[in-house]
């Protein structure tokens, strides 16, 4: 039987370093399902979703995480999974956010916490800071995908998503 594993790992960017994290999983006949991998500061981060047909692999690998952390400069974590739930095809539908405002403090909880209270559930967020290239004011980006539960129509997310525009003075563009 096929267990499942989240790890998630990250150090000092550098060449060789996911080759470094995923050779561990290599090593212990393990099989990625599903990556994110990305840059944040200096530092590169990585998030593995992956099984095992191994009983006893959670401790095995949790010391080779400290092996990685002592001799890599890596901090890595696993953590079994219970297996998903089942959701049927026709539960929810999909669409992107795009939200642009001037940089302020709470701007993603603030967003996450607008989202949970209308039942939208967040797929992926990739967000940034930047400069504005007109007056160097620094810029907050979020682009979200996130599942809508089929009984809210689309016209009533755009209209919970311009209030919530209003309220955290951000645009917003909804891609379906």
């Amino acid at each position: 039987m096929n267990h499942r594993f989240m790890m998630t790992a990250f150090g000092k960017d550098r060449v060789g370093i996911v080759a470094d994290v995923t050779r561990l999983l290599y090593d212990y006949d393990c099989n990625l399902e599903d990556t994110t991998m990305n840059m944040l500061a200096d530092e590169f981060t990585l998030n593995l979703l992956f099984t095992s047909n191994k009983d006893d692999i959670e401790e095995s690998l949790s010391r080779e995480c400290r092996r990685l952390e002592q001799e890599k400069r890596i901090s890595a974590f696993v953590r079994a999974l219970q297996e998903p739930e089942a959701k049927g095809a026709t539960d929810f539908k999909e669409c992107t956010l795009h939200i642009e405002c001037l940089d302020q403090v709470g701007i993603v909880y603030k967003t996450s916490q607008f989202l949970a209270e209308k039942d939208l559930s967040i797929m992926n967020l990739n967000s940034m800071a930047k400069p504005s290239p007109e007056s160097g004011a620094t810029i907050h980006c979020m682009d979200i995908h996130i599942q809508v539960p089929e009984h809210i129509s689309f016209d009533q997310v755009e209209a919970d998503l311009s209030t919530m525009a209003d309220e955290l003075q951000v645009d917003i563009t909804l891609s379906r």
